[in-house]
């Protein structure tokens, strides 16, 4: 997964699931850190567990950080 830019988790809808993407490409619905964790290792991130989500510098927060879940 190359790094052209940061991996983006968007603010929670109205549901409290928030987009993920990564290098333009929609990763899916989180709903949870580990939501997260396990679409970044599918994008071949292997070593990523919730530390690291929550202090990457890789990651783009909008809206709230890593425990806003809900709108």
């Amino acid at each position: 997964m190359s790094r052209a830019q940061p991996i983006v988790i968007y603010p929670p809808g109205g549901d409290g699931g928030r987009r993920v993407r990564a290098d333009d490409r929609f990763l899916g619905m989180a709903y949870g850190l580990l939501d997260v964790v396990e679409f970044l290792r599918l994008a071949g991130l292997e070593d990523v567990d919730d530390d690291w989500v929550r202090q990457s510098a890789l990651i783009e927060w909008r809206g709230g950080g890593p425990d806003a879940w809900r709108e």
